[in-house]
């Protein structure tokens, strides 16, 4: 095995390959590192590249206080991580989560530099955030908080060096707030410095459903790989956000998904005669969750883990999927729009099981990628059409799943070992050829 130095993270003490399961199930950073390490052996990679590659570059915390509609002042808490930028420069979303931590945002920018390396992008991997609940928040102070951030990492982005995009609880209206500011601080027009806006401030056709999008492309094509009928497949969505709305809209459309189970962070609802798109939406815009719709059971986010379906999209936060449930796992194919749901013990329970896995940084790389077609666009300032942009991203999709899928064959691993081998092989020439290691 190979020789770690000895270290502390979340209060978590561990040496060398000495992991406390329990910090290996709740710890993202961790999970990302061991899954690093595995692809490492593999490569047979050398001390110094490993070294490079299982820590950030550069990472920023930091508190800042925003005024509050009643006159008080409160102060947050923010990180900003670059994680990898021997591809490019570093790209990632930005949080808004009540559980944000520096260790979740190293693990989610240590999946980006993976994620834009697996469908061959020309830019790195970071990640941002801020804990806070934006749901207790008025849209007044939403806009501060937001403007607030953007005026502490400044000095920290730009359209060369690190973009940020929307992820959890964040979206393009927050984008917008944040792309103004830093304008504002830099006295000129730069819209590459952010990406997933408006479409009417240089956000790119195609970017809301780009998630989803690139996620149902790699279940189609792993049908066509497994030989699978999908018309009319059982599916169960965990984590009713953009990605997994989304999902179920497309899921519908265009490989003919029976969405019959779906939740938030509130709970969730089953009902096997399968639950409408539109309706649903509707519901969850009117309500703010999929809790009690019409004709549909209450469901734990647990349950829905176990249903016995086809397909499983976690489509929500990281970690849900672990040793102690993986066995559980009653879906064919786990597609996971999440960023990181799955952790090490369950990726080989579940391999050993026959359930196919679509890994997150593969699944779900369509956001970033099409967020790569808004920088190019915004930086000569020409902008495609959405057909040009599905088009596009399809290429890209299809060409990494296959990718993937070629690796995983060869080298006899599992899907998500293979996709950190074509992505860590990448950066790390990258790395070779720059001189750094």
């Amino acid at each position: 095995m190979i020789n770690m130095t000895p270290y502390s993270t979340a209060g978590v003490e561990f040496s060398g390959n000495g992991y406390r399961e329990e910090a290996l199930e709740t710890n993202p950073f961790l999970i990302a590192q061991r899954q690093l390490e595995e692809a490492v052996e593999i490569l047979e990679l050398d001390d110094a590249t490993h070294e490079m590659l299982r820590w950030p570059k550069g990472e920023f915390k930091f508190a800042f206080p925003v005024k509050m509609d009643d006159g008080s002042t409160r102060v947050f808490h923010g990180y900003r991580v670059h994680y990898n930028d021997a591809r490019g420069p570093a790209k990632g979303g930005l949080r808004f989560h009540v559980k944000e931590t520096l260790d979740t945002v190293r693990a989610l920018a240590a999946w980006m530099t993976w994620k834009t390396a697996v469908v061959d992008i020309p830019l790195g991997g970071g990640k941002g955030g801020v804990t806070c609940n934006p749901k207790e928040l008025t849209r007044s102070e939403l806009e501060r908080l937001s403007r607030g951030y953007i005026r502490r990492v400044a000095d920290f982005i730009g359209p060369h060096s690190d973009v940020p995009a929307p992820d959890v609880y964040t979206n393009p209206q927050i984008m917008a707030w944040m792309l103004d500011e830093y304008e504002v601080i830099a006295r000129q027009h730069l819209p590459g410095v952010i990406t997933g806006k408006p479409i009417a401030l240089g956000g790119s056709q195609g970017r809301g459903d780009a998630t989803a999008r690139g996620g149902i492309l790699t279940l189609r094509e792993t049908a066509k790989a497994l030989g699978m009928d999908l018309q009319g497949a059982t599916t169960a969505v965990q984590g009713y956000g953009n990605a997994g709305s989304y999902g179920h809209k497309l899921g519908a459309e265009i490989l003919g998904l029976k969405i019959v189970a779906a939740s938030d962070s509130r709970g969730g609802i089953y009902n096997p005669h399968g639950l409408e798109h539109k309706d649903l939406a509707e519901w969850k815009r009117r309500t703010g969750s999929v809790v009690n719709f019409p004709g549909a059971e209450a469901i734990t986010n647990e349950e829905i883990l176990e249903l016995d379906v086809t397909i499983l999209m976690p489509a929500a936060l990281e970690g849900v999927i672990t040793h102690h449930n993986a066995d559980r796992i009653q879906a064919k194919i786990i597609a996971e729009l999440a960023n990181g749901p799955t952790s090490l013990e369950a990726d080989h329970i579940l391999h050993d099981r026959g359930v196919y896995v679509i890994p997150d940084f593969l699944c779900n790389a369509g956001g970033v990628t099409v967020s790569y077609f808004e920088q190019t666009q915004n930086a000569y300032n020409y902008y495609w059409s959405e057909s040009e942009v599905h088009q596009r991203l399809e290429a890209k999709m299809v060409t990494a799943y296959h990718c993937v899928r070629a690796m995983a064959e060869r080298m006899k691993v599992h899907n998500r070992l293979a996709a950190y081998l074509v992505s860590v092989q990448r950066v790390a020439t990258a790395m070779q050829l720059r001189g750094w290691v």
